[in-house]
């Protein structure tokens, strides 16, 4: 075929670019992805890991198609889910998940509602300088157009069945899509876990994300209008679900790569600029900007750019937390209480206001990863569905699991962190 391009992935090998795929990469708003780090500052812990968010992009859409082909499910279809999987991260702004906290506190909206936005025309995640230096290149929701592609039915499957907002976009007299198609997407089993969890594992080097994406789908089925897996498939799905935990305590969730997104978050969170202006911006630019914002936000900048890290002062698990402690974390809700105590600790320890962090991750880890604690996929066994959780003992206690092994910790410049430690447990933890 003349229109026959391919790519060769670092994790699927061969992948074929249709017509759409092609289009869809030139706009402005996927190539953006290029200058977005996949796992943000997580190259400070794991140095492979300088992956773009443009590869996971084009791999879930792969996954996706591939998904599609295994359910038998129509072309028009196939389509539709291939398109969904490219989109679904173009509402990222710099260094991906880091900032997604200020943003949703900043602006009402989390990544992937920005996302829909995008996809349907109602919103641009391109500076405005940028997109008028490229005036004859199309945005997503016109190549989608072309195609004969409905942007309000992609935008509609990116948050999954039944989710609030999945179909916030998609006109109220239109049928909402299949919910097969949206968990294609988003679900305990989706194309984007699969992806990210294969394609992390092989950048970090981390040996626990590995998939048997093979088995998964020689084992996927429909059922009821749901996507579910043959008991066949059952060990594949377990280590699927196994992965995802363990990424996130040893990869995602990593203590130093903690404290490095929290940094700059502060900085970024104490500085004047508007959070629409720098979700916007691509890494190098925000690392840029931060450098010109004032002396908190250059100092953090440089820390980031040399390495030179705060370090964990204290940290508490659950059990060790007093009454007293979790009110005051439940105030943390509100970012200017929580920097209000952060700069009261570094006074007390002698640091410049913003020089302390207290992280607080669990509310954060559920807006990154609202999927973390679903397991739930149907299994078929002799044509009854069962719940994943019924079935396997693994299952119930994944959804028990902690991934996280701190609820607060506390982190400073190396000079400080003794002076923190005794400031943090004389007036937060009392």
């Amino acid at each position: 075929m003349a229109d026959l391009k391919t790519i060769t992935d670092t994790v699927h090998g061969t992948i074929r670019l249709e017509p759409l795929t092609l289009d869809l990469l030139e706009t402005l708003e996927l190539q953006r992805l290029n200058s977005i780090r996949q796992l943000g500052l997580t190259y400070l812990v794991f140095p492979g890991a300088n992956h773009s968010r443009v590869e996971h992009c084009l791999g879930v859409g792969h996954v996706a198609g591939e998904m599609a082909k295994a359910l038998e499910l129509t072309d028009a279809e196939r389509k539709l889910v291939q398109a969904a999987g490219l989109l679904h991260d173009v509402g990222h702004g710099p260094f991906s998940h880091t900032l997604e906290h200020v943003l949703s506190r900043e602006l009402s909206v989390d990544h992937m509602h920005l996302t829909q936005r995008i996809i349907t025309g109602h919103d641009d995640n391109v500076a405005p300088e940028d997109r008028t230096a490229f005036p004859e290149v199309l945005r997503i929701h016109q190549v989608l157009e072309k195609h004969g592609v409905d942007p309000d039915a992609v935008a509609a499957l990116i948050r999954g069945p039944s989710e609030r907002g999945s179909t916030l976009l998609v006109p109220s007299a239109r049928k909402e899509p299949p919910r097969y198609l949206a968990q294609i997407i988003h679900s305990p089993m989706d194309a984007d876990q699969i992806d990210y969890l294969m394609r992390d594992a092989h950048y970090t080097g981390a040996p626990h994300g590995m998939i048997d994406f093979a088995r998964l789908l020689q084992t996927l089925r429909r059922h009821e209008g749901e996507i579910a897996l043959d008991r066949k498939g059952l060990p594949a799905l377990e280590g699927m679900l196994t992965a995802r935990g363990l990424m996130y305590s040893s990869v995602y969730f990593h203590k130093t790569v903690r404290i490095a997104e929290q940094m700059l978050a502060r900085a970024v969170e104490r500085s004047a600029a508007p959070m629409a202006e720098i979700q916007k911006m691509v890494d190098h630019e925000l690392l840029g900007w931060l450098m010109h914002q004032g002396p908190l936000q250059r100092e953090i900048a440089l820390r980031l750019k040399y390495r030179k890290l705060y370090k964990r002062a204290i940290s508490y698990d659950r059990e060790e937390l007093t009454e007293s402690a979790r009110d005051a974390l439940a105030s943390f809700k509100d970012a200017a209480e929580r920097r209000r105590v952060e700069d009261r600790i570094a006074r007390r320890a002698g640091l410049k206001p913003g020089q302390v962090i207290i992280d607080v991750p669990l509310p954060e880890l559920l807006l990154s990863e609202p999927r973390i604690a679903k397991t739930e996929v149907p299994i078929l066994d002799g044509g009854v569905a069962k719940p994943f959780s019924k079935v396997s003992p693994l299952g119930r206690a994944l959804q028990l699991r902690q991934v996280v092994d701190w609820v607060v910790m506390a982190a400073s410049p190396a000079s400080g962190v003794t002076a923190v430690r005794k400031a943090v447990t004389s007036t937060l933890f009392a």
